[in-house]
């Protein structure tokens, strides 16, 4: 999958630059915070590049099962004292990311998420303001 090679690359540099064009200009992204699905490239890329910044700490993937076009990568990290275990669920089409979906166990890192991704998004908001 073409997608998953260039998401791992993004991933690996610690930065956001190549996200933007790697998510498909529909793409979908479902986030294990909020309950609605968040529609298009511009929110896609603002969640995920967030989520770049807040999982850094110890971040790695653990297991990977490829399905093509589909792709499931099981995660985890540090925050602070939380360990996340997780889920990126990921649908390619033409080279292009067109959904993605998050989840994050246990409940006490669900909270601790849903608090540093709210932090972030804010200050991304307010830097480009």
């Amino acid at each position: 999958m073409k997608a998953l090679e260039r998401w791992f690359a993004v991933m690996a540099s610690g930065q956001p630059e190549g996200l933007y064009e790697l998510l498909h200009p529909d793409c979908v992204f479902w986030s294990p915070v909020v309950h609605t699905p968040q529609r298009g490239r511009d929110i896609t890329f603002a969640y995920l590049s967030a989520a770049q910044r807040v999982f850094h700490d110890e971040f790695t993937y653990v297991r990977q099962v490829v399905d093509a076009p589909h792709a499931v990568l099981e995660f985890q990290c540090r925050m602070g004292d939380i360990w996340v275990n997780g889920v990126d669920m990921l649908t390619e089409e033409d080279g292009q990311i067109v959904d993605f979906k998050v989840m994050v166990r246990p409940l006490k890192a669900v909270h601790t998420v849903h608090e540093k991704m709210g932090e972030m998004l804010l200050a991304m908001r307010e830097a480009h303001a």
